[in-house]
């Protein structure tokens, strides 16, 4: 059974996500939250396997809810799931940095919702690639590699910097492999290697990473 903890500042929309949830045999909601302080209070209490994050809500944000979970040493195996209705907003792209597992548009099918559900608490990052990329690109599209950033790369052996390129451009371990001559299984490894070194918590913390340093630059396909 999988444990689900809803963020969302409307009781309308909590409402929802309820009942689509009780009607699944392998998901269960444990709590609802109606403000960002509240959600982190109540990811605390109730170790959650997945948290459906709004974005803009009060008292604290879903932006720094997100921080605060990911933070926590005793929730890492929350995974944070931000849903939003915006495809374009500078809150999902942070939110990306500050380690959650990925996002999704609030209009999204309700079995595309619960496969994303379980993706996510299988450990996988889960990204709505166009939108993703969207918004990852045009909140790099006219800042330069972060200092910071093109730091946390020195670990990493130029074949890894490679890896790292073809993420943050939406490969599979498959396509990564195809592309530079080597296995899946041996692409898989040298993905774990780079979130290892980096470290990043999954793929999508990869993605923001590999624009941020310029490995990809926006438009690239």
């Amino acid at each position: 059974m999988i444990r689900v903890l809803l963020a969302d500042d409307q009781t309308v929309v909590r409402a929802g996500f309820r009942a689509l949830l009780d009607l699944t045999d392998d998901l269960v909601t444990v709590a609802e939250a109606a403000d960002g302080v509240q959600a982190v209070d109540l990811t605390r209490t109730t170790r959650p396997d997945v948290v459906l994050m709004d974005v803009r809500m009060p008292r604290a944000d879903g932006l720094e809810a997100t921080r605060r979970i990911v933070a926590d040493p005793a929730l890492d195996a929350v995974r944070v799931l931000v849903l939003t209705t915006y495809e374009a907003d500078e809150y999902v792209f942070e939110a990306l940095r500050a380690g959650a597992a990925g996002f999704l548009l609030k209009d999204i099918d309700p079995d595309d919702l619960r496969a994303a559900i379980r993706t996510v608490a299988a450990g996988q990052s889960l990204l709505a690639p166009a939108v993703t990329r969207r918004v990852i690109e045009e909140f790099t599209r006219l800042r330069a590699p972060e200092a910071e950033a093109l730091r946390r790369l020195e670990p990493l052996t130029a074949r890894e910097r490679e890896v790292l390129a073809l993420v943050g451009r939406g490969l599979s371990n498959e396509e990564i492999g195809a592309r530079l001559l080597m296995s899946p299984l041996t692409a898989k490894t040298h993905v774990s290697r780079v979130m290892t070194k980096l470290p990043a918590r999954d793929r999508a913390q990869l993605v923001v990473l590999a624009y941020e340093t310029g490995l990809v630059r926006p438009g690239e396909g």
